[in-house]
C-alpha cells in the first residue's frame, strides 16, 4: 500500500487572482511545509498546464486549499 503525504494547508482566498500569484503561493506553501521536491514538481508540471483551470486543478492536488 501506498504511504499517503499528507497535503500543507494554503490559503489562497487573499491572493491575487492572477496564476502566477496563486502558482508562488502554492510553491511557498510546499517549501515552507518542507517539501522542496514537491514544489519544483509542481513548477514543472504548472508550466505544461494548458489553461487556467487545469493550473488550478494541479494546485489542489498539490495542497489543501482554504
Amino acid at each position: 500500500m501506498e504511504k499517503q503525504i499528507k497535503k500543507p494547508v494554503c490559503s489562497l482566498t487573499d491572493c491575487d487572482g492572477n496564476v502566477f500569484a496563486l502558482a508562488g503561493r502554492v510553491s511557498k506553501c510546499l517549501k515552507q511545509a518542507g517539501m522542496p521536491d514537491k514544489a519544483k514538481e509542481f513548477q514543472e508540471k504548472l508550466f505544461k498546464c494548458g489553461s487556467y483551470d487545469e493550473a488550478l486543478q494541479l494546485m489542489m492536488t498539490y495542497v489543501e486549499v482554504e
